[in-house]
Order: structure tokens, then sequence, then C-alpha cells
């Protein structure tokens, strides 16, 4: 049953945001699941490293023809190596073509919507291919400037940010008094910071993958180079430079915050699914200020555990207004 990629595979491909998925309301819920369904299909792809640079870039071209209904060729990945990807990954990819059924079924605005944010998310990961051709823990490519970065958190984060957005909006809330403007810019941020604190998380695995998500014109300003980066005794000089774009993701998760105060209260559900991932994001962000984020030798991330008592405390809170909202300054600092 196709349905079933929506359910049992979507959790096995990613937990947190299955969980996400089933806060939503029933109204935008399968919608926002294909687009998921879809967007970890081309992040597959685009993340197959057995498979040369080139041929992974003619892939996503095939699968976005595919997407925008412009070409009703093969898929080229059928025959890759399983064991780059998890086995959830390669039921991913053996089952696009259900996938893309799913899409075609829905409603013509919806559809619309959906390809309009997998075409950005591809073309950031397009990018995000060419950048970084060749590159290796020996040989470490970095992008040039925060403008730079700012785009790519835009391309795969920012815009769904603006999808979700408009989606809700269609069929949630369609006649509520919001601005709009203010509500998609808040939108946009929202995505970005999430993107952000996975880049500043993740720095010492991408750098042993040979990116270098830390613009360089940032790094050269403090006399630092990528391949400083690499060792965890450079931490304190690096970190003026690292809290320089924590702030920048603070700012932004906090602009989420107010993105989910903006909604509706009688809209419980989206709410809590805006909640969630804000709180583990702000939650990360309080660890990494304390920890050595160049230690390649340990993760950052918020334990099970705490994420459990985040999801539960927020359900509780939210008949309290000023206790729900507050939610967010105290995962950040839970002093205050």
């Amino acid at each position: 049953m196709p349905d079933e990629l929506l359910t049992s595979l979507l959790r096995d491909v990613s937990r947190s945001f299955y969980l996400t998925m089933r806060a939503l309301p029933g109204a935008v819920r399968r919608q926002i699941a294909i687009a998921y369904l879809l967007a970890r299909t081309t992040d597959t792809v685009a993340d197959t490293e057995l498979v040369p640079a080139e041929s992974r870039l003619e892939a996503l071209s095939a699968l976005r023809q595919r997407i925008m209904g412009t070409s009703g060729a093969a898929l080229p990945f059928s025959q890759w190596p399983a064991d780059q990807t998890t086995r959830a990954e390669q039921i991913l990819l053996a089952r696009c073509e259900e996938s893309l059924q799913l899409l075609k079924g829905l409603e013509a605005a919806d559809g619309r919507r959906i390809r309009e944010v997998l075409d950005t998310i591809i073309s950031g990961q397009e990018l995000d291919l060419k950048r970084f051709a060749g590159a290796t823990a020996q040989r470490i490519a970095a992008l040039e400037t925060a403008a730079e970065l700012d785009d790519y958190t835009y391309r795969v984060a920012g815009c769904v940010g603006e999808f979700w957005t408009r989606m809700c909006r269609a069929h949630l809330f369609p006649q509520a008094a919001i601005d709009d403007e203010s509500l998609l810019s808040k939108g946009i941020r929202f995505g970005k910071g999430l993107q952000l604190v996975n880049i500043l998380r993740d720095i010492p695995q991408d750098l042993r993958n040979g990116r270098c998500y830390v613009p360089r014109q940032s790094l050269t300003a403090a006399n630092l180079a990528p391949e400083d980066l690499m060792e965890a005794k450079n931490e304190t000089r690096f970190r003026p430079v690292y809290e320089q774009f924590l702030a920048i993701a603070e700012g932004h998760l906090a602009a989420g915050w107010e993105y989910t105060e903006m909604l509706p209260r009688g809209q419980m559900r989206l709410r809590l699914g805006c909640a969630w991932p804000l709180l583990i994001g702000a939650g990360t962000l309080r660890l990494l200020q304390k920890e050595n984020m160049l230690d390649a030798s340990r993760r950052i991330k918020v334990s099970r555990r705490e994420v459990h008592f985040m999801r539960l405390r927020s359900v509780w809170l939210y008949p309290w207004r000023s206790a729900w909202n507050g939610q967010f300054k105290k995962t950040l600092d839970p002093c205050k």
C-alpha cells in the first residue's frame, strides 16, 4: 500500500520528523508527509558517496524532471550500491515511483506548492555537490562568505518554512487575521535556524568529508583556516567565530518561536508540531555553548529523555499561555 510510505517508511527514515508529522492536523498531514518523503529521497540521492558526484547530479536532474512532470523517463539509481545507504534509504530509492504517484494524486494547488519547494531544495543539493566535488579530509573545500551560508540554509530549509506556512494557511486558517508577510518571513527564518543548528553541530563530521560550511572569510579574519578546525585543541581560537554563528542561529530560532506564537491558539496540533523542533534546536544550542564543538570523538545532541520531556511539558503547559510561551527561553537557559 502506498500509504505505508507515509507511515512506517517515513518513521524509519526520520523518527523525529515522524513524531512531528503525527501531531499535525489531518488537513495538511498527508501533503507535508509526501513533500518530506520526496525531499528525503533527493537527499539520499545527493548523499550516496560511492556514486561519483557527476552521476548523482544527473540523477538529481532526472528526479527533478519527474517531480516537475516534465519527463517520464526511468530513474537512474535503481542499481546503485546498497552499502552506502541504510535499509530504509534503500527502500526509499526503490519505491520512488510510488512516492511520485502520491504526489500526482494531490489537488493541483497542493502539488504545485510541493513541486516549488522541492525544486528549491534540489537546487541547494546540486549546488552542494558542485561546490564540494573532489573535496576530502586532506583537501577541504569551504564556503567563502556568510551570504553563501545564508543562501544555502534558505535553499535546503528556509524554503521549507515558506512552504509549510503556505500549505497550513491554505488549509487550516485561511480566514485568520494574521500578518502574512511577517508570518512568511519568520517561517523562513524558522527553517534556516534549524538547518544552521545542524551545521554548527556537525562541523567535525563535515570536515572529515571535506566540507566546511563555516565561511572562509570569517575564519581568515580570525587567522584560521578550515584545516585548523580538524584539531579540537583549536576550539579556543575558533570560539569567537563560532559564537557569531550561534547568535545568528538563536535569532532565527527565536523568530521561529514568534512564528509559533502567531499561529491561532485553536491550532494546538500545528503549534505543537512547530514547537517541538524549535525546543530541540534550542536545547542543542545550549549544549553547543558549553561543549567543544571541534571534538570529533563525540556527537553533541539532546538526549532522547530530554526530548521526551520537552514534548510532554509542551502539551501540559499549553492551557497556560504565559508558561507555554516561555518554554523557548527556558530551554535555551534553564537558569532564567
